[in-house]
């Protein structure tokens, strides 16, 4: 009973979140043999603002990439 759990950046259409929830789903049934109705999918969509590498936000650079 697969759980897959990801997080992604803000700003997706919903025609790319759908396409990345059935990609998801069927890499699940295609490499662990996992039955269609055991398979959960969650996206959790993170604002730019709440994700950070390197100590600075996506909001921060690109913020920083506009200005040059």
């Amino acid at each position: 009973m697969p759980l897959i759990d990801v997080s992604i950046a803000k700003g997706r259409s919903p025609q790319q979140l759908r396409a990345l929830i059935s990609a998801l789903h069927q890499a699940a049934e295609d490499t662990v043999d996992a039955a269609p109705e055991n398979i959960t999918v969650i996206v959790r969509e993170i604002e730019h603002e709440h994700w950070s590498r390197t100590n600075q936000t996506i909001a921060e650079r690109n913020n920083t990439q506009a200005s040059a």
